[in-house]
């Protein structure tokens, strides 16, 4: 009071300016003082099949990233080699990893990390990137990173820089439709864009029926050369037996040949890899006669560590210079045949002895384990900065400078809704809530076991039942558990929410499945795990003793062959202040 008394009597003027600064900070003090505090996070991952498979000497897990990295894509230069995945409308996008033996890997950051790259604000979960394809041109120095982008008006796009490390160009539009692209770089300084498409009209003989097409490349234009394209490939291997979704394709060169390697049956259980040959980039090429290359597709449904959907691979030669690897996506459904971990990153060495590639035991049931490349001494998954696999730990108090490369938003940057300190992330809530096609204040950590808890303390008094701060467990936006606290009339509740999109609508029905008062007088410790497709939301308000809210709720939504889509289960740290879910 006395400040103030001061600041009157130095004139109208300072208490005009006092006034009309109070006024206009009101919604942002109003704002913070509803922003959750998050500290104390852990995720931890805890599944069987590395329990029962313990690492020796000389080994490393399979898949190499494990959780939504789908549709791998990698290159080299010199010893060093980067990897990229798809990432839908998830923000930033498209991750990118660098390794220099193909065993420990390190994210070096995103590739598309700014608004104008990635146009992703209005689009579902299940748009946004596809299938990026990254390879490195030695006759000018340059990466390439190209891909569809279906929002923002894009479609097919590139983007390059000298090094991965300084951050990529603006997209560049191409000027063909389809998905999938790849860029093939000859030795005689020629370039080539390789994709799926749609048969010519009037050519699509059944549901599933594509095309892939070549086209020549302008390297100094950054564009497709009109009417250099020509279809390569009609239908798949064999067009006699309706293969479908023939996708994915990269042209390499070896021994004077070149060879046309794509995915073919579809992202699902007949998902393959299968490989052409032509004495011209442009063809014609001829399937060899053992396709598939790999595919998981011929086993027993019942197995033990059950790997399937292999396929949409890509090539690259290993650290001895001599033997090749590739990278592909491939599931590891639970115990009821569901998907919730998404497409991972697998890698299996290829054996090119002979004249086409195959994958070493890419043809009968995969292994959690592989053997180290030649030359290749320490697995250093997990520590030292490398990216981890197999089961571990992962804390953050978010008082790091720099927020580490795993957490990401959805449709909109992280840095948009939070900070970070001493204190912890606070998370500034936006006027949107988790079923909204819209930027949600969301920060997203990809599920990566089957057995996994995900914890977290947070610090939250919401103001009004629009207020709600907590954890989602995320297929989509039409598949999706909320967990969080709110408020109704004077009193404060946690709740937990399933929202799940109808059969044949786009139509979704929300259901409370449990609530309770919740005394907020302390920071509240919360808690989202799974046992396979058992899921439970828990929570303390004395930070050691759980509360289970809801029971065990099925994780049915949250698996792709359920929700639909092509991403994995996304586990958030969450605000808003649109909520409409009401405690009961």
């Amino acid at each position: 009071m006395k400040k103030l008394k001061i600041i009157i009597r130095r004139g109208k003027k300072n208490l005009w300016t006092l006034i009309f600064t109070a006024l206009f900070s009101m919604p942002a003090f109003s704002q913070t003082a509803n922003s959750p505090v998050f500290i104390n996070f852990v995720y931890e991952g805890n599944d069987q099949v590395y329990t029962d498979n313990p690492l020796k000497p000389g080994e490393f897990y399979n898949p190499i990233l494990q959780g939504c990295y789908p549709d791998p894509s990698i290159t080299r230069k010199g010893d060093d080699y980067y990897l990229v995945t798809s990432t839908f409308a998830m923000f930033p996008g498209v991750p990118i990893f660098h390794s220099r033996d193909l065993v420990n890997w390190t994210q070096i950051g995103h590739v598309l990390d700014r608004k104008s790259q990635l146009i992703v604000h209005d689009c579902g979960i299940s748009a946004g990137i596809y299938a990026p394809s990254i390879k490195y041109n030695p006759y000018n120095d340059t990466f390439y990173m190209i891909t569809t982008q279906f929002s923002g008006g894009f479609g097919n796009i590139v983007v390059k820089t000298k090094d991965p490390l300084k951050g990529w160009s603006d997209p560049i539009k191409l000027a063909f439709n389809g998905i999938d692209p790849s860029i093939f770089f000859d030795d005689d300084g020629k370039t080539y864009v390789v994709h799926n498409d749609a048969p010519d009209r009037g050519k699509e003989l059944y549901n599933g029926h594509r095309v892939i097409k070549v086209w020549e490349y302008d390297l100094e234009k950054d564009q497709v050369i009109a009417g250099t394209d020509k279809i390569i490939v009609d239908g798949g291997v064999d067009l006699s037996k309706k293969p479908i979704w023939i996708e994915a394709p990269h042209i390499y060169k070896k021994n004077g040949k070149y060879y046309l390697m794509c995915a073919e049956g579809g992202t699902g259980g007949w998902h393959s890899e299968v490989i052409f040959v032509s004495d011209n980039p442009k063809g014609p090429y001829t399937p060899a006669p053992g396709n598939p290359i790999l595919t998981q597709r011929h086993f027993p449904r019942e197995r033990e560590n059950k790997v399937d959907w292999a396929g949409h691979a890509d090539l690259v030669l290993g650290p001895d210079n001599k033997t090749y690897y590739g990278v592909f996506l491939a599931v590891r459904p639970n115990e009821k045949q569901r998907v919730n971990t998404g497409r991972e990153t697998f890698i299996l060495p290829v054996d090119w002895s002979g004249e086409f590639p195959v994958f070493v035991n890419g043809l009968v049931p995969m292994e959690p384990k592989l053997k180290m490349p030649s030359g290749v001494t320490e697995n250093k998954a997990g520590k030292e900065g490398f990216f981890p696999n197999g089961n571990f730990t992962f804390a953050d108090n978010f008082s790091a400078e720099k927020l580490d490369f795993r957490w990401i938003g959805l449709r909109g940057p992280r840095e948009d809704f939070i900070s970070t300190s001493k204190q912890g992330l606070k998370i500034k809530p936006f006027d949107a809530n988790i079923k909204e096609v819209k930027p949600t204040s969301t920060l997203f950590y990809r599920q990566m076991h089957k057995t996994f808890s995900f914890t977290a303390t947070v610090d939250y008094k919401p103001a009004s039942e629009k207020d709600l701060a907590g954890m989602v467990a995320l297929q989509s936006e039409r598949f999706n558990y909320v967990f969080g606290i709110t408020k109704k009339g004077a009193d404060y509740y946690i709740l937990l929410e399933r929202t799940a999109g109808k059969l044949r609508s786009r139509e979704t029905e929300s259901k409370i499945v449990a609530s309770a008062k919740i005394d907020l007088s302390k920071p509240v410790r919360l808690q989202v795990s799974a046992k396979g497709d058992d899921y439970q939301f828990s929570y303390s308000t004395n930070g050691t003793d759980f509360v289970n809210l809801g029971g065990t709720v099925s994780g049915d939504i949250l698996s792709t062959d359920v929700a639909g889509g092509f991403t994995g289960c996304l586990l958030g740290l969450y605000a808003t202040s649109a909520n409409n879910a009401v405690p009961e």
